[in-house]
């Protein structure tokens, strides 16, 4: 990952307006509005929102997987685009995305990798026109921004799961018909195998507060929405229910992120709490800093909501793909959550 230099830089920024102005400086809520639904045949247009891919072999990755999937491809005019790490200038990859919008062939907008820079878009979106034309955004790490951003302006269903260039193996491709073709209303709990332990060791949930809860999902990299902070671009998280992942950041920087999060009453009126993996986020030898469980214990557990950890969505191979304002019941008990309800336009 290449943010955190730039995640450093917004949070500085973005720690004072949440500080002084509470849980008001959040986005105010918007009426929920669902994307057209995706057949086979259709258009998707792949796009670059954030950080430049380094090998023109993952741009045509990205193209045979989603033609693999059965779509005809479009690509954003600067997908391919390089200034510094980012994949082009902001306004050029703002026009690529509100062009995908506006596209009345394209009915769905991949993300073709994370990385850093997709925050830097979100004074420069359409959202009037992506409020009429509610099409599939896919993507996740640092498109979290954009889910974010998008869902607060316009109330717009996006969706959390692999980019473009991400793995697309049989459980991932599996995981896109069943939701995208099939619009089952998924039911998402980790799969575990024991292999040859004695008991299964991988893929294991823990749970934080036992019960039940329901409410919008909403959520997505944490490092990514703490420096949403103090923006328009962070949906108001009472009611709903919240999941987090993360990568490669130590757990002071957990703990600080959390603070944050509190400190601006963003973990206030949640109705329940699902953190997905935390992928390299070690303490270390010697325990030099708290531990995850710690931190979540310190911040999750005096809320007394339901609440787990483990669940598969994150910077892990096989992840869940699930919608960001959809509505979910989830049970702490069994680590596990489901869709109440469509999550598509008939």
């Amino acid at each position: 990952m290449h943010r955190r230099a730039f995640i450093g830089h917004m949070a500085l920024a973005g720690l004072l307006l949440p500080l002084a102005g509470g849980r008001g400086a959040m986005a105010a809520g918007q009426e929920r509005l669902l994307p057209r639904a995706l057949r086979e045949g259709d258009t998707v247009a792949l796009v670059s929102p954030s950080s430049a891919t380094d090998d023109r072999l993952n741009l045509q990755l990205s193209r045979d997987v989603m033609e693999a999937l059965g779509f005809r491809v479009k690509t954003g005019a600067h997908h391919a685009s390089r200034r510094g790490h980012l994949a082009g200038s902001d306004a050029a990859r703002a026009g690529d995305i509100n062009a995908a919008f506006a596209d009345p062939e394209v009915r769905a907008v991949v993300a073709v990798r994370g990385g850093s820079g997709a925050a830097r878009l979100l004074p420069l979106l359409d959202y009037d026109a992506i409020r009429a034309n509610p099409k599939v955004l896919l993507g996740y790490s640092d498109i979290s921004a954009l889910h974010s951003g998008i869902h607060a302006r316009t109330g717009l269903v996006t969706f959390h799961g692999p980019n473009g260039t991400g793995s697309w193996n049989a459980f991932n491709a599996d995981q896109f018909r069943r939701l995208f073709f099939q619009r089952e209303l998924m039911h998402y709990r980790n799969r575990v195998e024991a292999g040859d332990e004695l008991v299964p060791r991988r893929n294991r949930t823990l749970t934080i507060t036992g019960g039940r809860a329901q409410g919008q999902l909403v959520g997505g990299n944490l490092a990514v929405l703490t420096a949403l902070a103090g923006s328009p671009y962070l949906p108001d998280f009472r009611g709903k229910v919240l999941f987090l992942e993360d990568v490669s950041e130590a757990p002071y920087r957990i703990d600080r992120m959390f603070s944050t999060l509190r400190l601006m009453g963003a973990l206030d009126g949640l109705a329940g709490f699902i953190f997905g993996e935390c992928t390299d986020c070690d303490p270390g030898d010697g325990y030099g800093s708290l531990t995850l469980d710690e931190i979540l214990d310190d911040y999750i557990r005096p809320l007394g909501i339901p609440a787990y950890r483990g669940a598969m969505i994150g910077h892990i191979r096989e992840q869940f793909i699930v919608p960001v304002g959809g509505q979910v019941e989830m049970d702490a008990d069994d680590g596990s959550f489901r869709l109440l309800g469509p999550v598509f336009q008939d």
